[in-house]
């Protein structure tokens, strides 16, 4: 579904109030809904927004600080798919021609994303249903740029934290690749677990890390942002 079948008057009220659109609920997500604000589609949890277009602002900010021409290739591994904010940026707002295999444990999310997002895009695409931990566990391709994004609800599952986990990140990188990971910064609690987990994991595995602070969330990356 396109902006183009949402009546006009959505799509313009939805910048004074977000509008409901549609509700998908299921065994991973059980309050998962779309709505349309700012004209734009939204995919939220009860605790969580996992997409929004453009307006994704942390892999925004994220992307506006890399050199793409210096990724070792244009292969892109995605896991946690949302909509598919981070293909439809790459592709609308920063004219990047790339091809992504995205991970998404959740079928609910996957046919929101090719219902609201996906169909519009031409980059190449590769939809995986599938648990991220067991199909990195099992990976044996090598990607210019993963971008991790995986939560349920507003909680990153314990095994995607694990130096294990990030191990296989590693292996997955082209010499030259880029990491993006995305974690909660915004509560008291959330900043004492991801500071924890970047010096104490992250680092262990990637010693040259670093991170940007955006909106409530660190974008942790292998190498440092130019």
């Amino acid at each position: 579904m396109s902006k183009g079948i949402v009546p006009g008057w959505k799509r313009w009220l939805s910048y004074l109030v977000e509008m409901h659109i549609e509700s998908a609920p299921s065994k991973h997500n059980p309050h998962l809904y779309v709505s349309l604000r700012n004209g734009r589609f939204q995919l939220s949890t009860a605790h969580a927004v996992y997409s929004f277009e453009d307006l994704y602002s942390n892999f925004r900010k994220a992307f506006e600080k890399i050199n793409f021409q210096q990724l070792p290739s244009q292969e892109v591994l995605v896991l946690g798919l949302g909509l598919g904010s981070i293909p439809y940026m790459l592709e609308n707002n920063f004219d990047q021609s790339l091809k992504y295999t995205l991970v998404e444990i959740d079928e609910n999310v996957l046919h929101l994303a090719e219902k609201y997002c996906l169909h519009q895009l031409t980059s190449p695409q590769m939809c995986i249903q599938a648990d991220a931990y067991a199909f990195m566990m099992q990976n044996k391709e090598q990607y210019g740029m993963i971008c991790m994004d995986i939560f349920l609800d507003d909680v990153i599952p314990t095994p995607f934290e694990s130096i294990d986990f990030l191990e296989t990140l590693k292996t997955a990188l082209l010499p030259g690749g880029l990491l993006l990971y995305n974690r909660l910064y915004r509560q008291k609690q959330d900043k004492v677990k991801t500071q924890a987990f970047f010096e104490d994991t992250f680092r262990t595995v990637f010693p040259e890390a670093t991170y940007i602070e955006v909106d409530g969330n660190w974008i942790i990356s292998n190498q440092s942002f130019s």
